[in-house]
């Protein structure tokens, strides 16, 4: 059942940032006076449509995306020149040109989209992709304020009873091979408070960690409180090979691929783990990282599809980085919700949830901003090129020029949108014969 619920959670969110999306586009467009003559949810047959005004609204059967129908977007052949349909491409382009024409209503040319300006149509453009960076803003913000991130507190978890190498599974059954663990020599217990050490206050793990790692060998007094109470022992960290690691706290590898390990003071114990809430101001940092982090995978995105080829049809594991489509996003959704283990509440299933979904809204930012129709840079980039044209006319004093013929691109667009249909499809399948776990 958790599994289900968390799928139907990510559907609903999914479904509410397509629907936000468009309304991203749709309401600048209004407000610059183009007539908005269809806005849906979804593709294929119609489910459900209600007209209201001069726009139909509706849902359609399949879920994967929505769109809202901008009266006049390509230009009419007379404000470009009358171009001469020669080859399949202007076929293609003039039946757009003049299915567009076929929207306007008389007397409504003003109205229609081609007409804006460029800030104006840039506006019209963004605001979708914009939409679904506030809606990542606005879910990380509930995970960060209201859930919290997890942090590692001074209160022991775990105390070994033998020291694992390093590089080895710390599930494992000790042996009499192991060298006994120092925390649980001394009398450590899990649920202890680490007060000080070595008369150093401590706060913090990492204040702890780092007082351990520079302490090996030697006997050093340490201060816990246990049952409300202080208690005072003596520990002797035994000297370990352990990880080392970079300034981001993640594991060192050598150039050979093997993990990078130091001698340090290792005493045998893990900590407690809690949600702590972030402060208003980490908000915008994370949603930064999160999407620089996006764009370096999007603009690997081919060398990932070849990858996602080869684990799909051949011998290769797919990885846990690989790009994942619409089924893959619902089993992860699925995972996370039904996810067991100490200290695991829907609390913290719902964080994961959210922070998820965030992840998925940025995707959409970042990869609808692709300078490709019929993606939203497309659109962006052909507004900028229209509007350099023009900037360049006036420095130049010449004649303003026309509408840019964006009608031009629709081969284009029609070859991307195979192209991205193709791709979902191999995401699809893959997600399905050779799924990527979370769990």
């Amino acid at each position: 059942m958790a599994y289900l619920v968390g799928v139907l959670i990510a559907v609903v969110v999914l479904l509410g940032s397509i629907a936000l999306h468009e309304v991203g586009h749709m309401v600048p467009a209004k407000r610059f006076g183009v007539r908005v003559s269809h806005y849906f949810v979804g593709f294929g047959p119609t489910l459900w449509s209600r007209t209201r005004g001069e726009t139909e609204y509706g849902i359609k059967a399949i879920p994967l995306g929505g769109f809202v129908r901008l009266v006049g977007m390509y230009a009419p052949a007379e404000a470009v020149g009358h171009p001469v349909a020669r080859t399949w491409a202007g076929r293609l382009a003039q039946d757009a040109r003049d299915a567009s024409a076929a929207e306007i209503h008389p007397g409504e040319d003003h109205r229609a989209f081609y007409r804006l300006s460029t800030p104006k149509k840039l506006v019209v453009m963004l605001g979708g992709p914009v939409m679904n960076l506030l809606i990542a803003f606005v879910l990380l913000a509930i995970v960060l304020l209201g859930f919290g991130v997890p942090a590692s507190t001074t209160t022991l978890d775990t105390v070994s009873q033998c020291v694992i190498p390093a590089g080895e599974s710390t599930d494992r059954a000790c042996t009499e091979a192991d060298e006994p663990a120092p925390g649980a020599a001394a009398g450590l217990r899990p649920g202890d408070t680490v007060v000080s050490w070595d008369g150093t206050p401590v706060d913090t793990w990492d204040e702890l960690t780092a007082l351990i790692r520079a302490s090996g060998g030697e006997a050093t007094p340490v201060v816990v409180e246990r049952d409300g109470a202080d208690v005072t022992l003596t520990v002797t960290p035994v000297v370990a090979q352990r990880p080392a690691y970079d300034d981001d706290g993640n594991p060192r590898y050598g150039a050979d691929g093997e993990l990078v390990t130091v001698p340090v003071g290792f005493l045998g114990v893990t900590p407690t783990t809690v949600r702590e809430a972030t402060s208003v101001a980490e908000v915008p940092q994370a949603l930064a990282e999160r999407t620089w982090q996006t764009v370096s995978v999007v603009a690997t995105l081919p060398a990932r599809i070849v990858d996602l080829v080869q684990t799909t049809f051949g011998d290769e594991e797919r990885g846990t980085d690989s790009i994942i489509g619409i089924v893959g996003v619902g089993r992860f959704a699925g995972e996370i919700a039904s996810v067991e283990g100490t200290g695991i509440d829907w609390g913290i299933r719902l964080a994961g949830l959210l922070e998820m979904l965030a992840s998925l809204n940025i995707a959409l930012f970042v990869f609808n901003l692709i300078p490709l129709p019929p993606l939203d840079g497309g659109h962006v980039a052909a507004a900028l090129w229209e509007g350099a044209r023009r900037q360049v006319a006036r420095v130049r004093n010449l004649p303003r020029p026309g509408p840019f013929d964006s009608a031009k691109l629709v081969p284009l667009a029609y070859s991307v949108f195979v192209v991205l249909g193709a791709m979902g499809l191999l995401l699809i399948y893959a997600d399905i014969v050779n799924p990527v776990t979370i769990t």
